[in-house]
């Protein structure tokens, strides 16, 4: 009776594949998820810094956004964002009429969010588990601005 129950021949084995499967999956799944998140808020993150210095740095606000828009295109593209899941405010301090305006700080807030990896699109289930991800960034714009 004794010698069966002490026999553990063959179990080490099995052991290490369930505990390793068991352990491994979360932690595959941690990677993948904490990776796409990292990956978007990069994104976010370069894309309000990117905007909000060129828009500063333009010497007419026709340039401004057309600058604006192409360099938030091609972050949004080059950090491989969902273009229509990406929400872009640019609102200027102090308050004023136009945006932007000489002397003024340009601020660029940058919204998206991140699916959870592995989510079906069943019954809106990626959209409840997705994290939001916001970037802001502000840009003084010279008090010569638009002077020529």
């Amino acid at each position: 009776m004794r010698s069966e129950l002490s026999d553990e021949t063959g179990s080490a084995a099995l052991e290490f594949i369930v505990a390793g499967v068991l352990l491994l999956v979360p932690l595959v799944y941690l990677v993948l998820t904490l990776g796409a998140v990292q990956e978007q808020t990069l994104g976010a993150e370069a894309a309000a810094r990117h905007t909000a210095r060129v828009i500063g740095q333009a010497p007419d606000a026709d340039s401004a956004s057309a600058s604006g828009d192409a360099v938030l295109a091609s972050v949004i593209r080059e950090y491989g964002m969902d273009a229509d899941a990406v929400e872009v405010g640019i609102t200027c301090r102090p308050a004023g009429a136009h945006c932007p305006e000489a002397g003024a700080t340009v601020v660029v807030t940058v919204r998206t969010s991140v699916s959870l990896p592995f989510m079906p699109p069943l019954f809106g289930l990626d959209q409840v588990a997705a994290i939001p991800v916001e970037a802001q960034s502000a840009q003084k714009v010279s008090r010569l601005w638009g002077s020529g």
